[in-house]
């Protein structure tokens, strides 16, 4: 999908010119600002230091499939840089219910109770994390049960989102449906630059590609974006979000107040 892109997915990346985090030192990392995953930079250094001495460094490559669905998760992934596509897979068809970049985790459904992924987690855009065994989160969780509460107020939002984008799919008409996925993905990765195809976003919003190409015709004419081979980049992120659903305002205030609800509860020391 983005083989010739390697500038655009080179400055996606931020661990391209991060420095390697040791696990020892981890929470010296927090307080020099260097821990790129959103809920890690907000946890005490004490928590921080506790999961840290779990967490090992995983390069993501594009297509990388993190978890299968009916298979028991082994791994919580802390993104650092890129994104995840959570995608429901049944009967040969396919629907992209959320993205996650590094404001995020990806493998966090057993909070709920079970031990089986419901969702196909792939790579859409290549990056790195942080990742860890459930069994070991399980045991940082129980000593440092401010590290669950953090997680939990994600997972609730992560719902929220999956929840909404089934809505979204059967309410809302093509346009702006593409809008609020382009606007939610330039969030989820902190970028204007998406390394994204025609072809994709047919596929993951369940749309036909030729209505995908006219749409994005019309949004390259307004001004709004512009198209390059691979590549789409938002020009106008103003008009993007007039043109998107509710859906979208609704997503991003959802995460927006579970961040703000963990970075009062504990401040860091």
């Amino acid at each position: 999908m983005t083989d010739n892109v390697p500038a655009v997915l080179e400055a996606l990346d931020r661990s391209a010119t991060q420095p390697d985090l040791s696990r020892t030192s981890y929470g010296v990392f927090q307080e020099a600002g260097l821990v790129k995953n959103a809920i890690l930079a907000r946890i005490s250094l004490e928590d921080l230091a506790a999961i840290g001495e779990w967490l090992e460094p995983i390069v993501l490559k594009e297509r990388m499939i993190l978890q299968e669905p009916k298979r028991p998760v082994e791994h919580v992934y802390f993104m650092e840089s890129g994104l995840v596509s959570l995608r429901i897979v049944a009967a040969g068809s396919m629907l992209e219910t959320a993205v996650i970049g590094y404001g995020g985790v990806v493998g966090i459904s057993f909070l709920w109770g079970g031990h089986i992924s419901i969702h196909q987690s792939v790579v859409l855009f290549p990056g790195s994390a942080r990742r860890i065994r459930v069994a070991d989160l399980r045991r940082v969780m129980k000593e440092r049960p401010a590290i669950r509460e953090r997680l939990f107020e994600f997972l609730q939002a992560l719902t929220f989102q999956c929840v909404q984008t089934g809505l979204c799919g059967v309410r809302h008409d093509r346009e702006q449906r593409l809008a609020s996925w382009l606007c939610l993905a330039s969030d989820a990765v902190d970028a204007r630059v998406l390394p994204v195809t025609h072809d994709y976003l047919s596929s993951v919003l369940g749309l036909r590609r030729a209505g995908v190409t006219e749409t994005l015709i019309r949004f390259e004419e307004q001004g709004v974006i512009r198209k390059m081979r691979g590549v789409l980049q938002i020009d106008e992120r103003e008009s993007l979000e007039q043109k998107a659903c509710c859906c979208y305002k609704l997503v991003s205030s959802v995460y927006a107040a579970s961040q703000s609800a963990f970075s009062t509860q504990e401040p860091m020391r």
